[in-house]
């Protein structure tokens, strides 16, 4: 399939592109910068410049294409409910140009939507999205993904955990190393029982391309390699390969020493890929969250 990814220079979308085109399949990555563009052509992909504001762009895109694969995201997290609009208008403008033609759309959400489950429960491809958990930014964008279903679109939805790790993270895990070199201590909250789910990077780019090649319409992904570790398990990794302390911070003291971190670092999200990994042949390959952490890229 010639495949619309944007994205397709990011952390997770990189891993994409070069899974796709290790598979056959051609790739028209959306690049913003002449950078961007030139990463794509030393990749082997197509360029297609454009932003996620750009809808004719972004239309165009989606016209010449077999299929979609949405990784784009704005994280800017002082405003997420205007990266949560840009994303739902980005997802309802590749709808429209889908709809009728029965071509493969994947569009990125978090596991998140479903964390703090009744219990403590795995979360599953089944659950439906908690609209008050730190993932609600996405609830929109899912459900009207599931939703293209019914019009004529082969729309699935993967799910990503709280961490998605490979040398050049950039997320919370190297954020969370970044507190603890200056705090000189390595915390989690509480008794640090609440847990992460993960995913190496290269797994999860395995996952958007078998759902875009064999994914039902209408279905949700986990893309999970770590069922739920223990953020006590995490702070401790990192204490160890900085050689300093390992505490525990109140609830109270949380925002304080993470910042805006806190809230997130303090969810509980524990879920599962079991169904994932029936329906679509996939299993996890590459290291986990704890092992990766000690290959010593993350600590450079």
């Amino acid at each position: 399939m010639r495949v619309f990814v944007t994205g397709a220079t990011g952390f997770v979308g990189t891993a994409v592109v070069q899974d796709l085109l290790s598979a056959g399949h051609q790739v028209l990555g959306l690049a913003r910068s002449d950078a961007s563009a030139a990463t794509l052509i030393a990749a082997g992909a197509e360029v297609h410049r454009g932003t996620l504001e750009d809808l004719d762009s972004l239309r165009q895109g989606a016209l010449t294409s077999d299929g979609i694969i949405h990784t784009a995201f704005i994280h800017d997290f002082s405003n997420m409910a205007a990266s949560a609009v840009t994303d739902r208008i980005t997802v309802e403008t590749f709808i429209e140009a889908l709809a009728g033609s029965g071509k493969p759309l994947v569009v990125t959400s978090g596991i998140a939507t479903v964390a703090a489950l009744d219990g403590g429960r795995l979360g599953t491809e089944k659950d439906a999205p908690n609209p008050n958990t730190p993932g609600r930014h996405r609830v929109p964008s899912e459900e009207i993904t599931l939703a293209a279903a019914s019009r004529g679109v082969r729309s699935s939805v993967v799910r990503l955990p709280t961490s998605v790790h490979d040398k050049d993270d950039h997320g919370f895990i190297p954020m969370l190393i970044n507190i603890a070199r200056q705090k000189g201590v390595s915390a989690y909250i509480g008794e640090g029982l609440n847990r992460w789910p993960a995913v190496h990077r290269l797994d999860a780019a395995r996952v958007f391309r078998l759902a875009l090649e064999k994914g039902a319409a209408g279905t949700r992904f986990h893309a999970i390699g770590d069922e739920g570790i223990p953020t006590r398990d995490i702070a401790t990794a990192i204490g160890k390969h900085l050689n300093i302390p390992v505490v525990s911070v109140s609830a109270a003291e949380a925002a304080d020493h993470f910042g805006w971190l806190g809230h997130f670092f303090g969810v509980d999200c524990p879920a599962s890929g079991a169904l994932t990994q029936e329906w679509l042949g996939w299993h996890p390959a590459h290291p986990g969250l704890i092992r990766d952490l000690g290959n010593g890229s993350y600590f450079a």
